[in-house]
């Protein structure tokens, strides 16, 4: 069972220190403050990290945008599931599954973490924090 959406607080549950679970310390800290903004998702009480969704990618598509129903970017595809492999040849809607990097998440850690502020407003977008 895959769970459709992977939030801030699961990243913290999950350091160890060590690779490949080893968060630095600046989003630690950040997450502990509760330094979210209005990045949070208003159905999900958290800024979520990534989300899946049951698209059809290749590989190649990594980095490629995920667009919502109104053209609007919500995320960048960055892996697939093992089930969905054999979509390559066919298309099974049941079992594939992309994994995309939330696009809330990505504005999360420019904003708060990495202070890439002109960034953010190069996008058109205002920073929250």
């Amino acid at each position: 069972m895959y769970q459709p959406f992977t939030m801030l607080s699961e990243m913290v549950k999950k350091h160890t220190g060590k690779e490949p679970f080893d968060a630095p310390k600046s989003v630690l800290d950040a997450i502990n403050a509760k330094k979210f903004g209005n990045y949070v998702s208003a159905d999900l009480g958290e800024v979520p990290i990534d989300f899946l969704s049951d698209l059809d990618i290749t590989g190649g598509n990594s980095g490629s945008p995920t667009l919502n129903d109104k053209g609007e970017l919500v995320g960048v595809a960055f892996d697939g599931n093992i089930e969905g492999v054999a979509s390559d040849v066919v298309f099974n809607g049941e079992t594939t599954r992309v994994i995309h990097c939330d696009a809330r998440f990505i504005l999360w850690m420019m904003d708060a973490i990495d202070g890439a502020d002109h960034l953010v407003k190069e996008m058109g977008l205002q920073p929250q924090l």
